[in-house]
């Protein structure tokens, strides 16, 4: 019979990921859902297959093999109770910590629960019995794909972590009869490394550094990175709260143009570190090396191949070997932002402008908090003095506790100021913190009230389709006194604030020395700034809009002109 591999795209790239893995041992037992995957790999001499008809036997004879051979060893049962019976095993690899790699098969999920014939519930397992378990179903669309690649790599990064044990992958049927695929597909291969591992050498090529939102820095960690930089001529990417000070700073943000991409962002690698940005950031990396002590695989790029589990500033000074190469790169990238920078012509009254006009003025040596989520993207384009650190709560990503955030920080430091920017939804869901004993006069908080969430009323938003009519529900406007000039000047003043207001960009410079003022004043201040949506969405078009190419203003030409249905009969006339 010619059998080759069968065209379920989810098993072949498990297959070609534990090829190049280098796991050949498996232990087959007989079934109907597990057919792909076995019959896939016993036309591959690569892999070493042994038989055992008792589920709970070849378990056994896994750990067996596992513990004799010091490799991993792959189990693969069909459904109904055939799984259950690797538990025992599977518990005594657990505490041995031997590396089983148990591959049960099923029938689609949506038969779990609707009396499916040896269809069994498989949503949970016990847990001394696996470290990872994951059900991975046929993979139809690219983001598809790269979930099932994550999900196996993790599954056998995992095998060997932090002293190594069993595994589960449920493996997903279309019970397809198709083995006529003769090559397996072009897999990424993630690995990662522990501190007494041997690092890999540095690639030849344009290398960066990403920086996710992160805790202050210290002296040594900075001074380990510019080193790096100076000798990789690399540069450091990143939004504010990233917290790099460094020499080798660029903020990216207004890297991401409507109808303009620089070879600026696009990199053969790229180190991230930290955790999540704030930015939606237009990076495309080639590769990525994640670093961090919790060892995660995190891969926001789509690209990470090597994660590296082991504190930053040890991951650079093992790099920092070399004698300095140049800032041609950092030149590069700071004449690309100045000169994209000087171009944003007068923006309308709005967050951004307001951010253009002070982000430079706060106060040496304070804190910025920043709101979810046009509050942050309007600051992350202007730079702040270096001696200011910023914070936003990207973790959860939500505008639920913005101002808690604040005065909780705000107490720490008594003597320092506190300056907090947010939108008025996310203030009045949050606004009875105000009313803490505990506030301090060393907080500042700009409030920027357009009566409803102003994202969902920006161009590029998918609600704007709907003009007017996405306010009463999707941009949630009109609520919390519909930009009353009263209700947060007495709701504030009555809590012991300092109020101000301004309605216009002459209103806001005649009080904006006052929000700034450097000394710890009498009382906490807050500022009131009513914006109009239609401003907001203006301004951010014109910061996104600073920088065009010749092929992207074709395309929103025609966009414009013809509409979406248009730019896809032009495709097909051009071939493109």
């Amino acid at each position: 019979m010619n059998t080759h591999y069968t065209v379920e795209n989810h098993v072949q790239i498990l297959i070609a990921v534990l090829k190049a893995k280098g796991i050949r041992k498996v232990i087959a037992s007989p079934g109907t859902t597990n057919i792909a995957f076995v019959a896939s790999i016993q036309s591959d001499s690569f892999f070493e297959i042994y038989s055992a008809a008792d589920e709970r036997s070849a378990a056994y004879i896994a750990c067996g093999l596992a513990a004799e051979s010091g490799e991993p060893v792959v189990l693969t049962c069909t459904g109904a109770t055939a799984s259950r019976n690797y538990y025992p095993a599977l518990t005594e690899a657990y505490y041995r910590a031997l590396p089983i790699f148990a591959v049960t098969s099923s029938q689609v999920l949506s038969h779990t629960g609707q009396y499916f014939p040896q269809m069994l519930d498989r949503s949970t397992i016990a847990n001394d019995v696996v470290k990872y378990h994951v059900s991975i179903e046929p993979a139809d669309t690219d983001e598809q794909r790269w979930d099932v690649e994550n999900k196996v790599n993790t599954a056998i990064l995992e095998l060997f972590r932090n002293g190594g044990g069993p595994v589960n992958i449920n493996l997903v049927t279309r019970y397809s009869k198709d083995f006529s695929v003769k090559e397996l597909p072009k897999v990424r291969v993630i690995s990662r490394y522990l501190p007494k591992d041997k690092y890999p050498e540095m690639p030849i090529g344009k290398i960066g550094i990403y920086v996710g939102s992160h805790s202050k820095w210290n002296e040594e960690l900075t001074a380990a990175v510019d080193k790096f930089c100076q000798v990789h001529n690399a540069v450091v990417f990143g939004d504010h709260t990233s917290n790099y000070k460094g020499k080798y700073k660029i903020l990216d943000s207004i890297f991401g143009q409507d109808n303009f991409h620089s070879t600026v962002s696009d990199w053969d690698l790229m180190i991230y570190i930290g955790y999540i940005s704030g930015e939606y950031s237009t990076v495309r990396a080639k590769k990525v090396w994640r670093v961090n002590p919790d060892g995660e695989l995190r891969d926001v790029f789509k690209t990470t191949e090597k994660i590296f589990q082991t504190e930053e500033v040890d991951f650079f000074n093992r790099y920092n070997q070399g004698n300095p190469n140049n800032d041609a790169l950092l030149k590069e990238c700071k004449d690309l932002y100045n000169k994209m920078l000087a171009k944003i012509p007068e923006l309308p009254f709005s967050n951004l402008w307001c951010a253009k006009q002070i982000s430079q003025k706060l106060p040496s040596n304070s804190v910025l908090h920043l709101g979810i989520l046009n509050s942050l993207r309007s600051w992350n384009f202007f730079d702040v003095p270096d001696s200011v650190s910023v914070y936003s709560n990207v973790g959860g990503f939500g505008i639920d506790g913005f101002v808690s955030s604040l005065i909780g920080a705000s107490l720490f430091n008594k003597e320092q100021l506190y300056f907090g920017i947010v939108g008025d939804l996310a203030f009045f869901y949050d606004m009875n913190s105000l009313g803490n004993r505990h506030v301090g006069n060393n907080i500042r908080i700009m409030l920027i009230n357009n009566g409803r969430g102003t994202e969902f009323r920006n161009y590029n938003h998918p609600a704007q389709r709907f003009n007017n009519d996405a306010d009463p529900y999707m941009a949630a406007a009109g609520h919390y006194g519909n930009k009353s000039p009263n209700l947060i000047k007495h709701y504030a003043e009555d809590l012991g604030f300092e109020y101000l207001t301004a309605s216009n960009k002459e209103d806001f410079l005649k009080v904006i020395d006052r929000f700034l003022e450097p000394e710890i004043t009498e009382k906490p201040i807050l500022l009131e700034v009513f914006t109009d949506s239609k401003d907001e969405s203006d301004a951010l078009f014109a910061v996104r809009n600073v920088e065009k190419d010749a092929k992207s203003g074709a395309k929103q030409f025609v966009k414009e002109m013809l509409g979406e249905k248009g730019v896809g009969f032009v495709k097909k006339i051009v071939g493109k």
